[in-house]
């Protein structure tokens, strides 16, 4: 069984923005370098821990430091459970999701997707489909990154197509939505990915901590107007 949990800030209000994450971890350990661990689970402290670590320290802000728009939190659940050769095995949450909107809830204008967040020696280069489906909203958010000072981790290098959560609600919800997703500078995913290295170690709290506040920031000045879109 897989649940997406959902929260929402301010539900009267029809001014929304969505921010998303997934909350499972991989149920095998396929690139794991000891074969004898490969079919155990991960912790996943990257791969979905530190995405939703974020939202919730987002969430804990807006309950001290209230904002004039709705937030909607999404949890997606099985995004990781997927088989290599099948795309459409991966992130069943955001698919489900995507596809049984809630037709009395006013929809979020737009989105923003955290996953492999606050990795060790990582940057955050501009993802292709979160390019080609919400250019705008991507390219504002990297300006505000950089003006946050925090160019060295929002980098101006294109990272290929990665088919993540963003994508089914880019397709299928029309949510405009980007992935701030961590790559090495060569666009690969790092060495503790779907491995048993995905742990606590694995994280640099000052990565963590750059990422969330540029996203806190994008919901604060999407209250007050500076964050246009």
């Amino acid at each position: 069984p897989s649940y997406n949990i959902i929260a929402r800030i301010n539900p009267k209000l029809s001014d929304r923005i969505a921010l998303f994450a997934h909350y499972d971890s991989r149920l095998i350990a396929e690139k794991d370098k000891d074969v004898s661990k490969q079919g155990l689970p991960i912790l996943g402290a990257v791969d979905g821990a530190g995405g939703v670590a974020g939202l919730i320290e987002i969430a804990r802000q807006l309950k001290e430091n209230p904002a004039g728009i709705g937030v909607d939190f999404v949890f997606f659940d099985a995004e990781d459970q997927g088989e290599e050769a099948r795309l459409e095995s991966w992130c069943l949450g955001s698919q489900h999701w995507s596809q049984n909107p809630d037709k009395d809830k006013e929809k979020p204008k737009f989105g923003i997707l955290m996953d492999l967040v606050g990795a060790a020696g990582s940057v955050y280069g501009k993802e292709e489909i979160s390019f080609k489906m919400a250019q705008l909203l991507q390219e504002n958010v990297w300006q505000l990154a950089r003006s946050m000072g925090k160019s060295d981790l929002f980098v101006n290098l294109p990272v290929g197509p990665i088919t993540d959560d963003h994508y089914y609600v880019n397709l299928y919800a029309k949510i405009p939505t980007i992935d701030i997703i961590a790559t090495k500078p060569t666009g690969q995913f790092g060495d503790y990915h779907h491995t048993h290295g995905d742990t606590i170690e694995a994280l640099d709290k000052s990565i963590l901590a750059s990422v969330v506040q540029v996203v806190t920031a994008v919901v604060y000045k999407t209250s007050d107007g500076s964050f246009k879109y």
